[in-house]
């Protein structure tokens, strides 16, 4: 039999649980401090719910529950996938939090800061550093219209990483809008604005080399193409209203980079990147990015979605939210050889049941822990030299023996 996990889920050793464990306190206590309240919904949604929303690439990695008992009737001829499923895996925490919203509005307060911490699931192809379940911390501001919701994101975000000792990133700003106008302007038809967008976004990534021949073998004008990126990577705040952007989009973008600008200390860089867009659908204005310094990895993310709450309760509602890359935080952690520290020293209890009556090891075990110490009990070797050194690897402080009923410290600790 088969004892590894099922390709694209991963399990954690106890080293590995710790580390996960730190990022997600120093997260929700730095969130908790900037006013945020936790939240938890469900893993598994209604398949309407999930298919019908504007998740992008995501809708086609949707993980699908059959119909259960009664409900699942294999033998009518004509089923078509979607006859079968009633059920679905969510792939991403802004949806059910947009559901539970829509359910639990009478009983919230607004604006309404929220976080969520949890497992979501995507049917990925398999490849390295690509998993088919994986955590996200998200923060959200609902029923806030005014841009302090964009401020207030960016630097609760910005706060978490320089906890978990990140500095010298970019913080990358935008407003979806701006590329579709510029693009628009240009010429373009209007149903290939959101196509054209999705190459661009790529920019940063893949080069604009390689952005200029996916227009082109999309069947664009070369020479529109090439006087289109020229515009949009010269493009900066001061040249957007000659490219016809509006004035409600240029201000707001203005005011939230001044004020997260002055509110970095100098900590991080806040930089307008005009090809921005992200990759869901349901953003509708704002749109923000962390990418870490020197590495041109995105750690963080996220945008206005003043929309799909509205399409799920019938009433406006505004939205604002930001999702931290957890998994890429734990393995840039890893790469440095981070430790997260104890919550207290770890003392191992040697015991030879030869000579050691069970009682006594178990009450010895409860004084050492009544000290405010770790302590887990383990047989002691023949080879007690080998061993200590071993405990010492693994990350003991000391250990303790009912021969002499005190601790004894490694060296250093």
């Amino acid at each position: 039999m088969n004892v590894n996990p099922v390709k694209g889920m991963r399990e954690f050793l106890p080293a590995e649980n710790r580390l996960r464990e730190h990022v997600k306190s120093v997260i929700m206590a730095t969130y908790e401090q900037q006013g945020f309240e936790l939240i938890s919904t469900p893993a598994v949604e209604n398949i309407d719910l999930l298919t019908n929303s504007e998740g992008g690439d995501n809708l086609q990695l949707i993980f699908k529950i059959l119909k259960r008992g009664e409900k699942l009737q294999l033998g009518q001829p004509g089923l078509t996938e979607d006859d079968l499923v009633d059920l679905g895996l969510r792939y991403d925490l802004t949806l059910p939090l947009s559901r539970f919203y829509a359910n639990n509005r009478s009983k919230l307060h607004a604006p309404f800061k929220t976080m969520q911490i949890g497992t979501v699931y995507r049917a990925e192809r398999q490849q390295r550093g690509r998993y088919r379940a994986f955590t996200q911390c998200d923060i959200d501001i609902i029923a806030e219209p005014s841009h302090i919701a964009e401020c207030e994101l960016i630097q609760s975000t910005a706060k978490v990483l320089c906890s978990l000792g990140f500095t010298g990133f970019k913080v990358k700003i935008s407003d979806r809008r701006i590329l579709s106008t510029v693009i628009a302007n240009a010429g373009f038809p209007v149903d290939t604005v959101a196509g054209i967008c999705t190459a661009l976004d790529k920019a940063d990534k893949i080069g604009w080399v390689k952005v200029e021949n996916e227009l082109l073998a999309a069947g664009f004008d070369q020479a529109k193409v090439r006087v289109l990126l020229e515009t949009i990577r010269g493009l900066c705040i001061e040249d957007l209203e000659s490219q016809g952007v509006a004035d409600d989009i240029i201000v707001p973008l203005r005011e939230v980079i001044a004020i997260t600008t002055a509110q970095s200390n100098s900590q991080y860089e806040i930089a307008f990147v005009p090809t921005l867009v992200r990759g869901m659908g349901y953003y509708t204005g704002m749109v923000f990015e962390i990418e870490t310094g020197g590495l041109g990895l995105s750690v963080a993310g996220g945008g206005r979605y003043d929309n799909m709450i509205s399409k799920l309760s019938g009433v406006e509602v505004p939205a604002v939210g930001f999702s931290i890359g957890f998994e890429r935080i734990v393995l840039l952690l890893q790469e440095r050889g981070f430790i997260p520290p104890r919550s207290g020293k770890r003392i191992a209890l040697l015991y030879n049941l030869e000579h050691d009556e069970l009682a006594a090891i178990l009450s010895a075990a409860e004084e050492v822990r009544e000290q405010g110490l770790q302590a887990n009990t383990i047989p002691a070797r023949a080879k007690l030299g080998r061993q200590l050194n071993q405990l010492e690897a693994s990350g003991y402080d000391g250990y303790y023996t009912l021969a002499k009923q005190a601790v004894s410290w490694f060296k250093g600790k």
